[in-house]
């Protein structure tokens, strides 16, 4: 049974983690990193883990150097970049810290130097449903960019690239657990709100995967978790729908809805599924092609472990979520 690390399990995406690996039953948590919670009991973190016969916090540092099989790294940015992979270990970093393979960017998009440039490049972005791990270091995408290449990947050579406009809203826990005035509840809650408009960093990873850049407006929702994104395109070709369903058509976790139907945050919050959906604007022509995700999920935790289940030779879909609940 392969060992997992978790670092930064106190953040979102690392307690996100920790849960798919709990339910997981093929991998065993032998070490869970916090700096700030290291000495404690894991029930520290979640009184309903006091259920669970689990080690206790330890440093991140400490949780790299565990031996583990597995390491999942929910750190920051530049935290996670500054990491030094165990010899053969699987890792998967859910931080933007390996997504780009030119260094110069960390800079300009994230705002720091890479510490570590040469190795980018053993590094592979990975979304399993349009491009699967291929080493076992693995750049996990960003939750937006999930989203829009789910959307547009399978359309290449079907839609004008200079048309592409991207409106995408996500729940306020793609912020990450980190207080920020722009979170706070009085920020948040009766309102709605662009941010970063054209500077968020998931652009140039969704540029470098399409081949082209797109208008990409991020905004935030005052709810807990959930990310739609409505991507916009003029076609240059009548066959999308037949392209997106070839796309996913035996995918566990990607469904292309029924013609008409809309992708919906309710149905996909709390799961590691997502939604597409195909419309054209009656007026111009346009598609318009809908992803709904989690942004915790198929936009960060959920999509990690179904990348290191693929890298461990494991069945896909092992401690995923996949549906939610009817009501």
């Amino acid at each position: 049974m392969p060992s997992v690390a978790i670092l930064g399990v106190s953040g979102y995406s690392g307690q996100e983690a920790l849960d798919r690996v709990l339910s997981h039953p093929e991998l065993e948590p032998v070490a869970l990193g916090s700096d700030t919670l290291a000495g404690n009991p894991a029930h520290a973190l979640d009184p309903r883990l006091a259920r669970v016969e689990l080690p206790a916090f330890v440093r991140n540092d400490e949780a790299l150097a565990a031996g583990a099989d597995l390491v999942l790294c929910c750190l920051d940015h530049e935290r996670a970049a500054a990491l030094e992979a165990p010899d053969g270990a699987v890792v998967v970093d859910l931080s933007g810290a390996h997504r780009l393979t030119d260094a110069a960017e960390y800079l300009e998009w994230y705002g720091f130097e890479h510490p570590r440039p040469d190795e980018l490049g053993g590094w592979s972005y990975a979304i399993p449903e349009l491009a699967p791990p291929q080493t076992e270091l693995v750049a996990n995408p960003g939750c937006y960019a999930t989203a829009v290449l789910l959307a547009l990947a399978p359309l290449d050579g079907a839609i004008e690239p200079t048309s592409v406009v991207v409106d995408a809203k996500s729940g306020v826990s793609g912020a990450g657990r980190a207080l920020k005035e722009s979170s706070h509840a009085g920020a948040v809650l009766e309102n709605f709100m662009p941010y970063r408009v054209g500077a968020h960093q998931h652009e140039p990873e969704i540029a470098r995967f399409l081949g082209f850049d797109v208008c990409f407006v991020p905004h935030l929702l005052p709810v807990r978790r959930g990310l739609v994104a409505t991507c916009y395109a003029i076609p240059t070709a009548d066959d999308l729908r037949e392209r997106l369903e070839a796309a996913y058509a035996t995918s566990p976790v990607v469904t292309v809805l029924p013609v008409g139907a809309v992708p919906e945050l309710s149905r996909v919050q709390g799961t590691d599924a997502a939604e597409l959906a195909l419309f054209t604007d009656r007026a111009t022509g346009r598609a318009i092609v809908i992803c709904a995700l989690d942004n915790l999920g198929k936009g960060a935790a959920g999509q990690a472990v179904q990348n290191a289940n693929l890298v461990l030779g494991l069945d896909e879909t092992a401690g995923l979520r996949l549906a939610g609940v009817l009501v």
